[in-house]
């Protein structure tokens, strides 16, 4: 077992990593940045060291720091935790040359899955389903056109680099691909260093689910079942639950044994997720994330497999302490993201100080934090507060759950995106488990709570008062009657 573990990350999920390690008995290292001095995750850590300034290009980001500091302490190991060089092949390369084990998977695999034409061409000769498209970089022109023509439009460009949103576009006709081709290519080239981009069926309106696998260093790789991740704003995930209401047992098994031939595709060991898009009965192979994901907690609440833990022992080279046999999910878990971003300002980040913070509790709930009352958010990160996950036996269960601990959060001094949640836990549409990735913006979610927090400021309530729920209550029923005049 490895004895002392950097963590090359802030916030939650450092935190969470740091109580694997405890749990392990093994010694942890924090670097944080100036803006972190006070955070939460550097008053948990063994040793804990300074890296830089607050913006992340001179902290967070700079490897030859961060490997300064594990070769002066002695550390084993690095866990990347996710963003920052979570994906970063040179990184991990960098980590293996000064003799310290990356915790993640094998360079090979992340530059395999680094590269969605790499990997696209490899999960199809395997064998995985795929979206209809080609895999091969696209430059030329009356070439791009005649391929669109081929799959049928729309069509959309992809990065082959991309991530995050970042090097996509939809292409409706041939009119529109002259322009797109070269918007796209000049994106990819400034973001990414890389202008390959590739051609892909547009799949209208999906549902996005992922699979959790993880495998070690010995041959042995499973998957942990689903997450439905389809309320997205801006590509960006909001809300996660598992089991997905879109599943047979039948595809629940078939898609999971497909996640798990991509991960073997390409040699991956430690945790990773495997994303397709599902439509109508149909599953494509989307990407792998080459990392933990932000929404791993809701795996863990089903399963009971701790994902963390798994992942420090397979750095370790130990075996997983679980075959596919023994997993067995169990209830149903939902996780919401509370961020510190303004409703009245679209959904802008909202960094400052925290005058008042207390987390819910009871039975079946589980908060991922990393602040507290008095600490100040700073504005140079992701603007996440916390990770909230309910459990329950079942999904009705869950969602009422879910209610009273978004009741009983209580967050001041910054603003907050407790309404937003609140308003999707109410809308009949989420309540029947009936939506897909265009959910917020064909429900005017958004503009729901933008309602709703203007008529909690008008009553000078909070999102934990009755005034406050009346409020979601009478936006969530005026918005149901319009939509269904409309229908």
């Amino acid at each position: 077992m490895l004895n002392k573990v950097l963590i090359a990350n802030r916030g939650e999920i450092a935190i969470r990593i740091m109580r694997a390690c405890k749990e392990l008995g093994i010694t942890t290292v924090a670097v944080y940045s100036d803006a972190d001095k006070n955070a939460l995750f550097v008053k948990y850590a063994d040793e804990k060291y300074n890296i830089g300034p607050g913006p992340a290009s001179q902290s967070y980001l700079r490897k030859d720091k961060i490997i300064d500091v594990a070769l002066k302490t002695g550390a084993e190991g690095i866990h990347p935790g996710y963003g920052f060089m979570a994906e970063d092949a040179s990184f991990a390369e960098l980590c293996k040359k000064n003799g310290i084990e990356f915790i993640g998977p094998p360079v090979s695999a992340m530059k395999l899955m680094g590269s969605k034409i790499d990997s696209k061409r490899s999960m199809m000769k395997a064998g995985v389903h795929v979206v209809p498209g080609v895999a091969e970089p696209i430059a030329d022109h009356e070439k791009a056109k005649d391929i669109a023509h081929e799959i049928g439009y729309p069509v959309m460009l992809k990065a082959s680099a991309g991530g995050g949103g970042i090097g996509i576009q939809k292409v409706d006709d041939e009119k529109q691909m002259d322009k797109a081709l070269e918007t796209v290519r000049t994106l990819a080239k400034n973001s990414f260093g890389d202008d390959s981009v590739f051609i892909e069926k547009f799949i209208p309106d999906p549902r996005h689910i992922e699979y959790q696998v993880i495998g070690d260093k010995h041959g042995h790789l499973i998957h942990c079942y689903e997450r439905e991740c389809s309320v997205q704003r801006r590509h960006q995930k909001l809300i996660e639950e598992t089991p997905s209401c879109a599943l047979t047992e039948e595809l629940r098994e078939e898609i999971g044994e497909q996640a798990v031939l991509a991960a073997k595709t390409a040699g991956y060991y430690n945790a990773g997720t495997c994303e397709f898009m599902f439509k109508d009965g149909e599953y494509y192979f989307l990407e792998m994330n080459a990392r933990l994901q932000v929404e791993h907690p809701i795996t863990e609440m089903i399963t009971g497999v701790d994902l963390a833990r798994e992942q420090l022992r397979v750095a370790s080279g130990l075996e997983l302490e679980y075959e596919q046999e023994d997993i067995h999910p169990r209830g149903h878990a939902i996780e919401c993201r509370i961020n510190a971003e303004d409703p009245l300002n679209n959904f802008a980040p909202a960094p400052g100080k925290i005058i008042r913070y207390a987390e819910p509790g009871g039975p079946g709930i589980r908060v991922d934090s990393g602040v507290y009352q008095g600490f100040t958010i700073p504005p140079f990160y992701d603007s996440m507060i916390a990770k909230l996950i309910v459990w329950a036996e079942d999904r009705p269960r869950a969602i009422t759950r879910m209610k009273r601990a978004l009741w009983e959060y209580q967050i001041s001094g910054v603003r907050h995106n407790i309404p937003f949640h609140q308003v999707v836990m109410d809308h009949p549409q989420w309540v029947k488990g009936e939506y897909d990735t265009s959910f917020i913006p064909r429900y005017n979610i958004l503009e729901q709570v933008v309602e709703c927090v203007k008529k909690m400021k008008a009553a000078s309530t909070t999102p934990k008062t009755a005034a406050a729920m009346a409020a979601v209550q009478s936006v969530i029923i005026a918005a149901s009657q319009q939509n269904k005049k409309k229908e």
